[in-house]
């Protein structure tokens, strides 16, 4: 039984856009935009400015893949980036985690997602072949796969390594195992297996 409106068109349309967020349900979507619609001024108003900012001047990179509001980004464009190193992630959440870790100095290079056959994503759907021309025509010494250790990305991550095998690139991936602070207890059997296999001298 379909749901009566008891909203206008244009707070209806509203909710529906909330609605297909990452996170935000149909019931989370109508909170959200009445929320929005209480605090027009002090939330709706700058939400709309900011949105329309953002369909002007967001793009993509044309080198790493990631989004900004310039092409080269401010990542490529920095001149204190060390040029050797190039890492490897999904998305560009991915990237933005790892920025604010401050744990990496290198460049980077979003993949846009995972291989996922059953879900017809092959490697013409991924930024695949713009790695393999810049490993080919930069000299990176390292090239770190910071993909997640799902199927997917584990798939991935060995299609890059058949990929890059032939350059001669030096090709590492991220340690899987314990977090820091984490107790046993509360890891998952999988976690633990690949800490063991992972581990290291005291």
């Amino acid at each position: 039984m379909a749901q009566k409106s008891v909203a206008g068109p244009e707070i209806e349309r509203l909710i529906q856009l909330l609605a297909k967020l990452p996170g935000l349900g149909p019931r989370s979507a109508r909170r959200a935009a009445l929320h929005l619609i209480k605090k027009k001024e002090q939330l709706l108003v700058p939400l709309a400015d900011a949105l329309d900012v953002a369909v002007k001047e967001i793009g993509i990179c044309s080198i790493c893949g990631t989004v900004d509001t310039s092409d080269p980004c401010t990542i490529c464009a920095d001149p204190k980036r060390d040029d050797t190193v190039l890492v490897v992630v999904e998305d560009v959440a991915d990237l933005w985690a790892l920025e604010r870790a401050g744990a990496v100095k290198g460049r980077y290079h979003v993949l846009g997602g995972t291989l996922s056959p059953l879900d017809g994503i092959g490697p013409d759907d991924l930024n695949l072949a713009s790695l393999a021309d810049r490993c080919g025509s930069a000299d990176f010494s390292e090239v770190i796969l910071a993909i997640s250790a799902t199927v997917e990305g584990q798939t991935t991550a060995h299609y890059i390594m058949d990929l890059l095998s032939p350059m001669g690139v030096n090709v590492t991936k991220l340690a899987h195992g314990v977090p820091v602070g984490g107790e046993l207890d509360y890891l998952d059997e999988g976690t633990l297996a690949q800490a063991l296999k992972a581990r290291t001298r005291f």
